[in-house]
């Protein structure tokens, strides 16, 4: 399944970790170079909450907690 939320479209973004070594040319060295690159996945804050539908209906979705805050969205509370 995939996690997206429901309210804003947020979903997992793909980049990259880079490892630099050696002094900087503003500290007196001759700059830093890029040793290694690794991918990454960024995920949202998701959280599974159950919501009230304009029509009615009562929904599991998952919601960025972003959009929770803001109050985008009223959480059914039990």
């Amino acid at each position: 399944m995939v996690r997206i939320c429901y309210i804003t479209g947020k979903k997992r973004v793909v980049g990259s970790c880079i490892s630099r070594k050696g002094q900087s040319k503003k500290s007196g060295g001759i700059g830093t170079h890029v040793t290694k690159k690794v991918r990454r996945i960024f995920k949202p804050n998701l959280q599974r909450v159950k919501i009230a539908l304009s029509n009615g209906q009562v929904r599991h979705v998952w919601v960025s907690v972003k959009a929770l805050k803001a109050g985008l969205v009223e959480k059914i509370v039990r």
